[in-house]
C-alpha cells in the first residue's frame, strides 16, 4: 500500500476529485495548507490592497516589504492511500488535471505505508481501504 500526497492549487480541487473518482479513488482527504515552493513568487503592485498601491509606486522597497517576497501561497493538500499496482493510476489522474506547464501547478508525494486498520470492522491490510 502508498499513501499519495498532492499538494495542489485551490481551483483545481473538484476537478481533482471528480478525475480520481472517475479512476476509481472515490476516497481522499482534502485539507487547507499554505506553504511555497522554492522559487521566488513575483507581485505586481496590483495585486496589493488598493490601501497600499499608492504609497508602493512612490516607494518599491515598501511594495517589497508589503508584498512579503516569501509569502505563503493557500494550497490544497490531497491524500489518499492506494494499493501498490494502482499508484501509477492515481497520480496520471491528478497530473492530468493539475499539469498546467506553469510554477505552482503542485508537487506529488509517494509514501509507503506499513498497514492499515477498519476500525468499524477490524479488517487489516488491502482490505481496510
Amino acid at each position: 500500500m502508498k499513501e499519495v500526497m498532492a499538494f495542489i492549487r485551490m481551483n483545481k480541487v473538484n476537478q481533482t476529485k471528480e478525475a480520481l473518482n472517475t479512476a476509481g479513488f472515490p476516497s481522499v482527504t482534502c485539507r487547507k495548507v499554505l506553504g511555497r515552493g522554492k522559487k521566488k513568487v513575483e507581485y505586481s503592485v496590483a495585486l496589493l490592497p488598493e490601501s497600499h498601491q499608492e504609497a508602493a509606486k512612490e516607494a518599491p522597497i515598501l511594495a517589497e516589504t508589503i508584498s512579503e517576497e516569501h509569502r505563503l501561497i493557500p494550497k490544497r493538500f490531497l491524500t489518499l492511500v492506494v494499493r501498490d499496482d494502482e499508484v501509477e493510476r492515481a497520480i496520471d489522474a491528478i497530473m492530468a488535471v493539475n499539469s498546467t506547464g506553469n510554477p505552482g501547478d503542485g508537487k506529488i508525494f509517494i509514501l509507503p505505508i506499513a498497514e492499515a486498520y477498519r476500525v468499524r470492522t477490524g479488517e487489516t491490510g488491502e482490505e481496510a481501504i
